[in-house]
């Protein structure tokens, strides 16, 4: 990925397989992606880059904890980068109705759907296919341009 000007956020729904994406100051979605990086210390030696790759950030938020959170935020440390480090409930209940949260699988259905109208709104390419991972990427990014103030409210197009 090329960088693009102008501050942004990065959102990692962490895993081995992470989702990737990285919004803009308006609240849009520039990219997004699934990478796998298949052991810790492949991570470890990636993550570096993946920010690079990214910059210049403004944020970076995380979905989950353990290990690899610590990975990403010793990094995110070292170039003086705000974290938001939150769960899958924090932005799930802002974004999906509780009816889509009855089931781990029923809210990674859910969040397919409005991640694609994300991808819309956004003018982002769309996807051939759309990994979980990174729909909840794009979700939690849209959830953190609403925490840090870039959106004032889910855009009129993205909301159901």
């Amino acid at each position: 990925m090329t960088a693009l000007p102008g501050p942004a956020l990065l959102a990692v729904d962490l895993g081995l397989r992470s989702g990737l994406a990285r919004f803009g100051a308006d609240g849009r979605l520039h990219w997004y992606r699934s990478q796998n990086f298949g052991t810790h210390a492949r991570l470890k030696r990636a993550v570096p880059s993946v920010l690079h790759d990214a910059s210049p950030l403004a944020w970076l938020v995380l979905e989950g904890g353990g290990p690899i959170a610590d990975v990403w935020e010793r990094e995110a440390l070292r170039r003086a980068l705000p974290v938001l480090r939150v769960a899958a409930e924090d932005w799930r209940s802002r974004l999906l109705y509780a009816r889509e949260q009855r089931s781990g699988p029923q809210a990674k259905d859910a969040a397919d759907g409005l991640a694609r109208r994300v991808i819309d709104w956004s003018h982002a390419p769309r996807p051939t296919s759309l990994r979980h991972d990174a729909a909840e990427a794009i979700l939690l990014g849209l959830w953190a341009a609403l925490e840090v103030g870039w959106l004032v409210q889910v855009p009129a197009e993205v909301r159901r």
